[in-house]
């Protein structure tokens, strides 16, 4: 019955890392807290900066980005289950292009834009490489980088590019030695 009770569980619940509103509202009612003062502890927490989806969920793209990149459609699907009104993640993943056309233009203006997940699908083969290089044909190389890819919440079109470039390096000649 007391709301600072509610308001302390939803503070430790933000401890580990932040949470979109959907996600504390869910953990405190599962809590067995009464909705009405759920709903008052998640206004307080909003007053004060403590919850925001917006911030939630541009740091959730990033944070993919950074440690675990995934394609477009699985970063989505994962903010949709997260409760996130779908033009908060579309304007995450607008900022998440943006980010990637200006990082681009910033290294190599000679060179076409990468796309964001285009970038994100080369950080994943580069940190997959020793697996793949295990692979003697490089067909089968291609394969299986497709596959991960996929699996990774990639379109086909970039699973087809990021998989072709990676067979276009192990062609390279200037890799192989004399």
């Amino acid at each position: 019955d007391d709301p600072a009770v509610v308001l302390e569980a939803a503070a430790r619940f933000l401890e580990a890392r932040s949470r979109s509103v959907h996600e504390v509202r869910r953990r405190l009612t599962g809590a067995g807290y009464q909705p009405d003062l759920v709903e008052g502890a998640i206004s307080r927490m909003l007053e004060l900066g403590m919850l925001d989806d917006e911030v939630f969920a541009r740091a959730w793209v990033e944070s993919r980005d950074r440690a675990r990149p995934r394609g477009e459609r699985a970063i989505r699907e994962e903010l949709r289950l997260k409760g996130l009104d779908r033009t908060v993640v579309e304007a995450a993943l607008e900022a998440r292009r943006v980010a990637a056309a200006d990082a681009a233009t910033a290294n190599d203006e000679r060179e076409p834009p990468v796309s964001a997940d285009r970038a994100a699908a080369e950080r994943l083969l580069e940190r997959q490489a020793r697996a793949l290089a295990r692979v003697a044909d490089p067909r089968q190389r291609r394969q299986r980088a497709y596959a991960l890819l996929a699996r990774n919440g990639f379109d086909p079109e970039t699973c087809r590019e990021a998989s072709v470039g990676l067979a276009s390096q192990d062609d390279d000649p200037g890799d192989s030695e004399p």
